[in-house]
């Protein structure tokens, strides 16, 4: 695992120098501690460097950049798990290796198959190949997005690097916000792809590749992978419970090799517990597992997470978060680089940074929600389709209904149902949207001083679109797959990971077991209209305990409702409602109060709204100035 950066000058007058490239490099030696190496072509227009993480062939031989048939040049973050099986095809073919590394066997393969090398690749992957012959750069995401790839490009100037903040070293990028990209962010949680943030520079989406021409300046870029879910098997429940947990086994046993020290997450869900039961199978030692727990028990799973580690007899360790753990904030805000309002990443760094105190990978469970439809919005969306057709009687008899009971019983389920009575007869992708979000299409009329003209959720109906499914279920869970999960979840987890030098594995998302996943039938996946997870939970019967499975879902999230009312209520308002407010110039200040104020009361639960605003403003102030923005 490691951190990525290049710089390619378009111009024979413009030379890339090397300490450019050290300049990228150092805001992101976070993500490769261990080795620090740069190239600058011969012409000296192309530049890039790498920052490494040794965890496969920890020799010198791993270094990179790195050469092949001197034409190659390669920077590369990521893990090929299959890479030793395509090493030995290659060598059939006469291809010869100096190194263990799998970076070595990418190149290979591209000087073979070219663009078409991505199809032999099962991993997660960022990567940027300089072919020194043809003069063309070649870069590429891995399928689910599990690692990150952002660019800029001018008439001058192609740059990229797995975090945006080596970009920003750079004199030809001017930092301005973009504020499409923030006006989404506040329905999301998140910055949609390919969008940052930034004005200018974007993010590569998933299973996408780039091949820049640096004689022509064309930039082309192309998907070469995506998710059918168009055909599904016929298979009885126990045909594909057996093959559920074997594919499943052989996703986690190939992520457990490693030449460093392995744990895992463990927080006590079905998906995290599952990749424990079967890492302590093919384990020679008791795993080590990590979780994370709070004060508040509305919140807590740790108790599930040591049901599990007693179950399996690992070494567990665990670490309880605070209100005072916020102090952290800012430097979250700086590391995750894009606006990001999923409070889960203040636990989750703290369980990134326990665990990196052990090992050096740590797998988690991530993906199997996405896979198996174990969202309630999912369950949402099901009644959606079906009450759709009720339209009229909902405008006349429900909306109203909902209403009154909001207002005589003010809680989660009554805030949940009059916000789905009002968005029921929506077309399928916006009601998903609507429903999940943080600030509605009205929420943000109100915030706004002068209400931009975007709108999410028509910006977000491609994501569903992409899924090209004649089932409306499997579209969703698709748009899930496509945005929420790279650009949040994922993101998420590589930031607060690799901020520490922790590698993170998903067994769930190996792209194999999501192409088989995509074939059972969404009634194995949602049974009836409440049973989540169907058919994942009936093949790990008997593994999993059941107390796991059978509990009600909690997610992984932190008590922000009550830490504003309490503990962190004064610094919430010292950021959001002070002259030197930065949000205050685009943002309603009167309306933030008002929700600060029934917030603190008890009258609503306005937690992830105001996380939501206060990271904006701490982004702000991280990235930019009064002056700069406005």
């Amino acid at each position: 695992m490691c951190g990525i950066v290049g710089k390619i000058c378009f111009s024979k007058n413009e030379k890339v120098a090397v300490a450019q490239i050290d300049e990228m490099l150092s805001p992101i030696e976070h993500r490769g501690p261990d080795d620090v190496g740069r190239f600058v072509s011969a012409n000296g227009c192309v530049g890039i460097g790498h920052r490494r993480l040794s965890i496969i062939d920890l020799s010198p031989l791993g270094h990179q950049p790195m050469s092949y048939l001197d034409r190659y040049w390669i920077v590369f973050n990521g893990e090929i798990y299959n890479y030793l099986d395509e090493r030995k095809k290659l060598q059939k073919v006469g291809y010869v290796f100096k190194s263990k590394s799998d970076t070595e066997v990418i190149m290979a393969l591209y000087d073979k198959y070219g663009v078409n090398c991505l199809d032999h690749l099962r991993g997660m992957f960022s990567l940027a190949i300089y072919d020194g012959k043809n003069n063309t750069l070649f870069c590429a995401r891995d399928r689910v997005g599990k690692k990150p790839f952002k660019y800029y490009m001018d008439d001058k100037v192609f740059m990229f690097a797995s975090e945006l903040k080596a970009i920003l070293t750079q004199k030809e990028y001017v930092k301005k916000p973009d504020f499409e990209a923030i006006y989404h962010y506040l329905t999301l949680q998140y910055v949609p792809a390919p969008m940052t943030g930034f004005f200018g520079i974007k993010k590569l989406e998933p299973a996408h590749y780039l091949l820049l021409d640096l004689n022509t300046k064309k930039l082309i870029k192309k998907r070469y992978w995506k998710l059918d879910y168009s055909v599904k098997l016929n298979l009885s429940e126990e045909e594909w419970k057996k093959k559920i947990i074997d594919k499943l086994e052989e996703s986690v046993k190939i992520r457990m090799v490693a030449d460093v020290p392995v744990g895992a997450f463990l927080s006590g869900g079905t998906d995290s517990s599952a990749v424990v039961a079967i890492m302590s199978r093919f384990s020679k030692s008791p795993v080590k597992t990590y979780t994370i727990s709070f004060g508040e028990e509305g919140f807590d799973e740790s108790k599930y997470a040591k049901l599990v580690s007693e179950r399996f007899q690992t070494e567990h360790t665990e670490y309880k978060v605070e209100p005072a753990a916020v102090e952290i904030l800012p430097y979250l805000v700086k590391q995750y680089e894009e606006p990001y309002a999923d409070s889960s990443a203040l636990p989750t760094y703290y369980l990134a940074k326990m665990t990196r105190s052990e090992v050096t990978v740590a797998l988690n469970g991530d993906g199997g929600d996405e896979n198996f439809g174990g969202y309630e919005r999912y369950s949402i969306q099901k009644v959606g389709l079906f009450w759709e057709r009720f339209n009229k009687i909902n405008n006349f008899v429900v909306v109203p209904l909902a209403n009154v009971m909001y207002k005589l019983f003010r809680s989660t389920f009554t805030e949940r149902l009059l916000r789905f009575s009002k968005i029921v007869g929506f077309d399928y992708r916006r009601r998903f949207v609507g429903f999940s979000a943080y600030f509605s299409e009205d929420n943000k009329a109100k915030l706004y001083k002068k209400k931009p003209k975007y709108n999410t959720y028509d910006y977000m109906t491609r994501f569903f679109d992409q899924g090209e499914s004649v089932d409306k279920l499997d579209n969703t869970m698709y748009g899930d797959f496509a945005s929420y999960l790279p650009e949040c979840l994922l993101a998420k987890v590589d930031i607060a990971t690799m901020s520490v030098g922790l590698e993170g594995r998903s067994p769930f998302l190996d792209h194999e077991f999501l192409e088989l996943t995509a074939k059972i039938p969404n009634g194995l996946k949602i049974k009836g209209l409440n049973q989540l997870k169907y058919i994942l939970k009936k093949s790990l019967r008997g593994l999993v305990p059941d107390e796991v499975m059978d509990r009600p879902k909690k997610g992984f999230s932190v008590p922000i409702q009550k830490w504003f009312k309490n503990d962190l209520n004064q610094y919430v308002k010292d950021c959001l409602l002070s002259d030197k407010s930065l949000t205050s110039h685009i943002f309603n200040q009167t309306y933030i109060r008002e929700m600060m104020d029934n917030h603190t009361v008890g009258k609503e639960n306005y937690g992830h709204k105001l996380w939501a605003l206060l990271t904006l403003e701490l982004w702000f102030k991280e990235y930019f100035n009064e002056e700069t923005i406005f």
